[in-house]
C-alpha cells in the first residue's frame, strides 16, 4: 500500500502536470507545494519519469484489465458504456498525457495505446474490418476520449449518455 506522502506527491504532481505540462513542472515545484524537501521527494520517486510512470500506471493497468476481461462478441453498447467510465476515471491522466505528447513516446505509451485501440475495436466490431469501419471506430473512440477531457467539469451523468450514443451512431450500432 502506498504511503500517504507518496500519494500526496502523486496528487500534487498530477495537478501541476495537468496545469503546466510535465516538462514545465520541476520536482522542486512539487516539493515546495507539499512543504517537503527535494531529498524527501527523491526518497519516494527516483526521478520525474518515475513519478510520471507511477501516475500513468493505474490507467495502463485498468485498460489492460478491461481488455482482458472482455471477450469478442460481447454487447457493443455495454462495452462503449464501460469504456467511457474507464476513461472518465482517468481523464486527468489523459489530459496530462495529451498536454505533453512526448510522455507517450518516452514511456512507450504511444504504441501501446494504438494496440489497445485496435483490440477494443476488434471487440466492438470483429477482427475483419474495412478501412471505413476502422476510420469510424477511430473517430468514435477518439471522440469519447475527447468528451471525457473537454467536458470533465460536467457531471458524468450529463456527458456519458450523449458521448456513448454518439459513438454508437458513428459505429453504426
Amino acid at each position: 500500500m502506498p504511503s500517504d506522502t507518496r500519494t500526496r506527491i502523486q496528487a500534487v504532481a498530477r495537478e501541476l502536470f495537468v496545469q503546466q505540462g510535465i516538462q514545465n513542472t520541476s520536482l522542486r515545484q512539487i516539493s515546495e507545494r507539499l512543504g517537503i524537501t527535494k531529498p524527501a521527494l527523491y526518497y519516494h520517486f527516483s526521478s520525474r519519469d518515475d513519478l510520471v510512470r507511477s501516475i500513468v500506471e493505474p490507467l495502463v493497468e485498468d485498460i489492460e484489465a478491461f481488455l482482458r476481461g472482455r471477450a469478442p462478441g460481447g454487447e457493443p453498447r455495454a462495452l462503449l458504456d464501460d469504456y467511457f467510465e474507464l476513461i472518465w476515471r482517468h481523464r486527468e491522466v489523459i489530459v496530462m498525457m495529451v498536454r505533453d505528447l512526448t510522455t507517450l513516446g518516452h514511456l512507450d505509451l504511444g504504441t501501446r495505446m494504438f494496440e489497445w485501440r485496435r483490440e477494443l475495436v476488434a471487440r466492438l466490431l470483429g477482427p475483419e474490418l474495412t478501412t471505413a469501419q476502422q476510420i469510424r471506430a477511430t473517430v468514435a473512440l477518439g471522440g469519447m476520449s475527447d468528451c471525457a477531457v473537454e467536458f470533465a467539469h460536467l457531471p458524468l451523468e450529463e456527458v456519458k449518455p450523449t458521448a456513448v450514443e454518439a459513438a454508437a451512431v458513428v459505429l453504426g450500432l
